[in-house]
């Protein structure tokens, strides 16, 4: 039986299966979205390390064809059993992965380690602007609908695609398969996490009628323009034609509906500010500082720590107080609740900052 018709004849029990999921359909129209997970449990996708813009192949690294381990046996025993895949056939595909040293590598030192003075320059090119601007003027009919139906800017969907891949320039160059197979079994510290998206990997290819030694991807098996990872895929890719593919790697106008879509479900506020530029008197603002990405203070208790917004806002509004690390010293911003939908697609201020510092950049330039 070929890997691309996975159990075709179990394919009622696949429909139960999403559904008990809550994941949406490839072919599905609009109105008829199956409800989907919270936004809480979609992984979101993992942001690419900026690399040099190249021809999707596959690079030349230190390989080790993937071993089937008592782990791999007791993930294909459960693909088997709660998803009905041929286990013979599932063996052999899991043979052709290969173990890829680099992954290992890069997937420990991720960009959002840099300050912010660093990597605010890989984002805010010139280069990267104008082709935001290219990409809205080329894309403005689908961007205009998408906006309209999710309520989400339009300057933030072109944003994002710019910051994951520069425009579907660099998609990345990895196997999504080597690539979920390399960091489920060979990667312990996020083992749970990538073992589920190789799984659901696994699916979406069943699904979508996909060979799954073909899609390439980053390193972290993100694909497409927006770098969706698997589990985004099923439960928030969407078909923006009709035409009965969620194509996020050759249509545009599908990874733009899917990105709109993805902030819409995880709560973004229509006409609603991203973030605002303070200051502060003293250090006593630093007590504000932590990991919680949700609006967390309200304006009028960061103003009694000796914060002020440079904008007139009330003392009741909520906001996440983050600090950007200049040279010589701290850049203070306010992010509101929009600036905490844009961390649901990457857990990092670093990152929603400079996706919303190019959203503008891009709007103020078409």
């Amino acid at each position: 039986m070929s890997i691309k018709n996975f159990s075709r004849h179990f394919a009622y029990t696949l429909t139960v299966s999403v559904a008990l999921n809550l994941t949406s359909c490839s072919t599905t129209p609009e109105h008829e979205i199956t409800p989907i997970q919270k936004p809480k449990d979609i992984a979101p996708p993992v942001q690419v390390e900026p690399q040099p813009i190249v021809k999707p192949t596959v690079p030349e690294a230190t390989t080790t064809p993937l071993s089937i381990n008592q782990n791999v046996k007791n993930f294909v025993r459960q693909m088997v059993t709660k998803h009905h895949f041929d286990e013979r056939d599932l063996t052999q595909l899991l043979q052709s992965a290969v173990i890829k040293d680099d992954i290992l590598k890069r997937i420990s030192s991720p960009s959002e380690g840099l300050p912010w003075h660093k990597y605010r320059k890989i984002f805010l090119t010139q280069a990267r602007i104008d082709s935001g601007v290219k990409f809205w003027q080329e894309n403005a009919q689908a961007l205009a609908t998408v906006s309209q139906q999710t309520g989400v800017a339009p300057e933030i969907i072109v944003a994002i695609i710019g910051v994951e891949t520069g425009y579907g320039k660099n998609m990345g160059n990895h196997r999504v398969l080597d690539a979920l197979a390399t960091l489920a079994f060979a990667y312990p510290p996020r083992s749970p996490f990538f073992t589920g998206e190789l799984e659901q990997f696994l699916l979406l290819c069943r699904e979508e009628n996909k060979d799954p030694r073909e899609p390439l991807g980053s390193y972290a098996g993100a694909m497409g323009y927006p770098q969706f990872m698997p589990s985004s895929f099923r439960a928030l890719a969407k078909d923006f034609e009709h035409d009965g593919k969620r194509d996020i790697w050759q249509n545009p106008r599908d990874a733009i509906a899917s990105v709109g879509y993805y902030f819409q479900q995880n709560g973004w506020q229509e006409g609603q500010d991203v973030a605002k530029k303070a200051n502060a008197i003293g250090s006593q603002y630093k007590a504000f500082l932590n990991k919680d990405l949700k609006p967390n203070a309200t304006v009028g208790q960061l103003a009694h720590t000796g914060v002020n917004a440079m904008e007139n806002i009330p003392a009741e509004t909520k906001v996440k107080l983050v600090a950007l690390e200049q040279v010589d010293g701290d850049e203070l911003w306010l992010g509101f609740h929009n600036f905490y939908v844009i961390t649901r697609y990457n857990h990092s201020p670093l990152y929603a900052m400079a996706a919303f510092q190019l959203s503008q950049e891009i709007k103020q330039r078409r």
